[in-house]
């Protein structure tokens, strides 16, 4: 039986084994997909692991994206534009580091039916699927891209993958912005508030956060209270899982109702 895993810390929150094992299991796969907490000094070990076969492949989530970048042996397109990994792999005896959150956020975004195109878009965060967020948003046409981080290192970092990005403070987020993200972990815990002058930023405005488990974050409820359309990283999740899945098993799983269902039963 092949193994699978997704590395993380926190990891309690992750669906993604509820999801690929759902998915194995519809498509007849014998394997078994499983989450893991680690620390820094696990990784290594890990990518040993896949290495010697006794792992087939891994997902990384929250904080490792950047982190596992410098084990890999080869990087693709989407991963070196990013310098982010969430799926890895061997192949070729060489271990692979691939991105699907770009394609899993213009995915999940576009089935919400919003166009970013032609729009300002605020970003709070710079944790490691922020770049890839950047690179969608891009790809769809975004007029003008603003970030905010407490440390401002972090986003001077992604300024440096992204020269065309402004970084700014949150208390001066611009009138005419369009959509909102949470791309930090912020959230995550029921009792993490994102503190925003959301009356100031007004409404009419489409507020996304990454976060999709808890389902309803603070940042979208009072997106929602103010009068604002909001959605969660639901659909992103799906769809970057979507294209992890393909790229292990050379099978295309099935997007339908019972698999929005199945996430939504926590």
């Amino acid at each position: 039986m092949k193994k699978y895993l997704v590395i993380g810390n926190p990891i309690e929150h992750s669906l993604s084994p509820k999801l690929h094992n759902y998915w194995l299991k519809k498509n007849k796969i014998n394997a078994v997909y499983e989450k893991k907490m680690i620390n820094n000094n696990e990784i290594e070990k890990i990518i040993l692991k896949i290495r010697s076969n006794e792992l087939h492949g891994v997902n990384v989530t929250v904080p490792y994206k950047n982190v596992v970048v410098k084990y890999m042996d080869i990087l693709t397109k989407e991963a070196n534009e990013t310098k982010s990994v969430n799926t890895i792999y061997l192949k070729d005896q060489k271990i692979i580091g691939h991105n699907t959150d770009i394609a899993g956020f213009e995915l999940g975004l576009r089935s919400y039916g919003y166009d970013a195109k032609k729009k300002n878009i605020f970003i709070f965060g710079a944790g490691g699927v922020v770049p890839s967020i950047i690179v969608a948003l891009k790809k769809m046409g975004a007029s003008k891209i603003l970030l905010y981080n407490r440390t401002v290192s972090k986003s001077k970092n992604i300024k440096k993958l992204f020269n065309d990005i402004e970084i700014i403070d949150k208390k001066n987020i611009p009138n005419d912005i369009d959509m909102l993200i949470n791309a930090s972990s912020l959230g995550i815990n029921f009792s993490d508030k994102i503190d925003l002058n959301y009356e100031k930023i007004g409404s009419n405005k489409f507020y996304y956060d990454v976060i999709y488990n808890p389902s309803e974050t603070f940042f979208l409820k009072e997106a929602k209270r103010l009068g604002n359309r909001a959605e969660n990283g639901k659909k992103m999740f799906i769809y970057q899982a979507h294209q992890a899945f393909a790229i292990w098993h050379n099978v295309l799983p099935k997007i339908d109702e019972e698999v929005e269902r199945l996430l939504d039963e926590l």
